[in-house]
């Protein structure tokens, strides 16, 4: 991946454009997560083992898909495109889990699984490419790089900072689906704000990319 030309000790704007990106997608990806087992064992009234089962299954998940989500970016799909798909699979599961909080016990369990399943496999696609696209933005052997990640990995210590305190304060003191919902939103800005600068803070001479 090329980038336009930048003052030599100066990071791309596209590094800042990807920290922003991912930022929110952490946010969404924490904000859901900090809220999970409470809304299972208080909304969907399941006990405290098969919560956690749930809940350590979907998390593992989440860590296994990226393997399947880059091999089918390099062979099929490019970084752009994977990251599109995964980020509206995603912004869909976290709506899932909004209709579900609404729905309450019984089909709202249904909807839960409609939810992390859309969740995990947009997550697969997602988060490997996006990391990926920092490295691209350098050429090879380019000094700023250890930093760039560093700065990369700042949007996402602050996505995963400040999403519980929103979504969780929404579940708490106002309604599960209101928590569910800001996550869901999260994910969305994430989503659009990709679609719509990628093209003039991501240039690439790769049509994959």
């Amino acid at each position: 991946m090329e980038q336009a030309t930048t003052p030599n000790n100066d990071h791309p704007k596209g590094l800042y454009f990807l920290f922003f990106t991912e930022m929110w997608e952490r946010f969404s990806y924490y904000g859901m997560r900090a809220i999970f087992i409470l809304f299972m064992t208080k909304v969907l009234l399941m006990n405290d083992k098969e919560a956690s089962e749930i809940y350590g299954s979907y998390t593992g998940l989440v860590y296994l898909t990226p393997l399947l989500g880059g091999y089918l970016c390099d062979k099929f799909l490019g970084n752009r495109r994977s990251i599109i798909i995964g980020g509206a699979l995603m912004a869909l599961g976290q709506f899932f889990m909004f209709l579900s909080a609404s729905a309450g016990e019984g089909a709202g369990v249904m909807m839960m699984w409609a939810g992390l399943t859309t969740l995990i496999i947009g997550n697969g696609f997602f988060k490997p490419n996006i990391s990926t696209m920092v490295g691209q933005l350098y050429p090879e052997g380019d000094r700023r790089i250890d930093s760039a990640f560093t700065i990369f990995y700042m949007g996402i210590n602050l996505g995963a900072f400040f999403s519980p305190l929103v979504c969780g304060s929404l579940a708490e003191k106002v309604d599960f689906k209101w928590g569910f919902l800001a996550a869901c939103i999260g994910m969305v800005i994430s989503l659009v704000c990709f679609v719509l600068y990628q093209k003039k803070y991501l240039i690439s001479l790769s049509t994959g990319a």
